[in-house]
């Protein structure tokens, strides 16, 4: 036997659940010995009761129990403790029944008469594997921090974020306004965040602020905050976001929304640094590195008179475009199993990963909520997954049919896969071939002779001349 205890501390604590008086204290005596902390039960409702009182490391339970059987504990530990380890004992002829509870989420079992040693080494294996788990999520978040892999707690190792991991790297330092445009629910705010947090600001404030959702009488209040008596109801001055986010990052969601009147001003604190609060006259000055975000076409926006062009050339000093998640390929699966770890641990339930049947659903759905999206469909089939692993089943998506003229594999020649990749991406990207071009790892010009070639330019001239 190893080393029975460290610093005079116990190993571990495992709850022994058996209905046998003899065999309960025998195992209680002889795990006591080996230096771990012991608790015993003689049921499974007893169990429970204990392990909420003081929660295990290590469960070793019977299978065949009155009241309550090995495999009805297991269930119900694994709703409310997901990451306790739970060894199964059993009689030689319930070897079957052991196996579904391993399917049920076991991680060991072992025969009656037990070997004490094999029950020793069991305990060591399954405490060993848990510290594993720990640990690899640990070193999961770390090496998104690396260089190429990750920024400040985003997730993703795609091309297409690998992008714009490098622009926000070289941004952060900066005083420079950024601009981040993309998608809804593809993660601008928390791109924001990470660059201020890799900012010389990491320590000052990072205020935001949702311009959408306010009427514009209260945006400009909210954003320079107002003298006392400067409108009914205001009984005292108020200090806006730009004074709170003094020396720190003021980050301003749906920019887009912004109202004309409020632009000027906007515009002006920009170019001066300088404001008056509403009803004020005297001037605010403020030292604030401001980010904007938007899902709209700005420069549409300016062309057709919407958005002030001077402001959007203030914002658009940096730009970096979030990409939606159809064109960030395995960043799913890395998404997913992130929001699986978290919600199995808010929801205490025990669930190791996805089937491979999940896997492809994931991956073949478009996303058309992106992120945002993708969250929500593991919460909810974290909360109604009942095995150890989320199967089709319980995500709540519905993947289109293989589109016209999409391909099967195997059954496809190179040619046919060929043009489904780049007709596809074309579509994913709206039609950009530039972008295309950058996911396919191919140059524009290849995909516009292959574009000539399937006749694709040639139909959309007809299609004009018809018109």
């Amino acid at each position: 036997m190893t080393d029975t205890k460290i610093a005079g501390k116990p190993r571990a604590r495992v709850l022994v659940v058996d209905d046998e008086a003899s065999a309960r204290s025998g195992l209680e005596k002889l795990l006591r010995q080996e230096g771990y902390a012991v608790d015993a039960a003689a049921d499974g409702p007893s169990a429970l009761q204990i392990a909420a009182e003081r929660p295990p490391d290590v469960v070793v339970t019977d299978l065949k129990m009155p009241r309550m059987d090995g495999l009805e504990l297991l269930q119900k530990l694994r709703a409310t403790y997901p990451g306790v380890p739970v060894i199964m004992v059993t009689a030689f002829g319930e070897v079957s029944t052991a196996v579904q509870a391993m399917r049920g989420g076991a991680d060991d079992f072992i025969t009656k008469p037990v070997d004490f040693d094999a029950l020793a080494f069991s305990i060591e294996r399954v405490i060993e594997r848990t510290n594993l788990k720990a640990e690899a999520e640990e070193l999961r978040r770390q090496l998104r921090e690396r260089e190429g892999e990750g920024f400040e707690g985003l997730i993703g190792s795609s091309p297409a974020l690998q992008k714009v991991y490098r622009v926000a790297k070289q941004v952060a330092p900066a005083r420079a306004t950024v601009l981040i445009t993309g998608e809804s629910g593809t993660g601008k705010g928390e791109l924001a965040r990470a660059i201020h947090k890799k900012s010389p600001r990491a320590n000052g404030p990072f205020i935001t602020l949702h311009c959408a959702a306010l009427a514009e009488s209260l945006l400009e209040s909210e954003l320079f905050g107002h003298e006392r008596g400067a409108f009914t109801g205001a009984d005292k001055r108020r200090v806006g976001r730009f004074e709170q986010a003094n020396g720190g990052t003021l980050f301003l969601d749906e920019v887009g929304e912004i109202p004309p009147a409020t632009q000027v001003k906007l515009l002006r604190v920009l170019q001066e640094r300088t404001f008056e609060r509403v009803g004020g006259n005297d001037p605010v000055e403020v030292d604030v590195r401001l980010i904007a975000a938007t899902n709209r076409d700005l420069a549409k926006d300016v062309h057709d008179g919407r958005f002030r062009e001077d402001l959007y050339y203030r914002l658009h000093v940096v730009h970096v475009e979030m990409p939606p998640l159809r064109l960030r390929g395995g960043d799913v699966l890395l998404l997913a199993m992130h929001f699986l770890r978290r919600f199995a641990v808010e929801n205490k339930k025990r669930i190791d990963g996805v089937t491979d049947r999940a896997r492809a659903k994931l991956l073949a759905h478009r996303w058309p909520g992106n992120v945002r999206e993708l969250e929500n469909a593991i919460e909810r089939a974290v909360v109604l997954c009942e095995g150890p692993q989320i199967d089709e089943d319980d995500l709540p998506i519905d993947v289109a049919p293989l589109p016209k003229g999409g391909v099967r594999i195997p059954g496809a020649t190179m040619a046919e896969i060929e043009r489904f990749a780049i007709l596809s991406t074309l579509d994913a990207t709206n039609g950009s071939t530039a972008k295309a071009a950058e996911m396919l790892d191919i140059s524009v010009r290849t995909i516009q002779y292959r574009l000539h070639e399937y006749g694709v330019a040639a139909k959309e001239k007809e299609k004009k001349g018809a018109g």
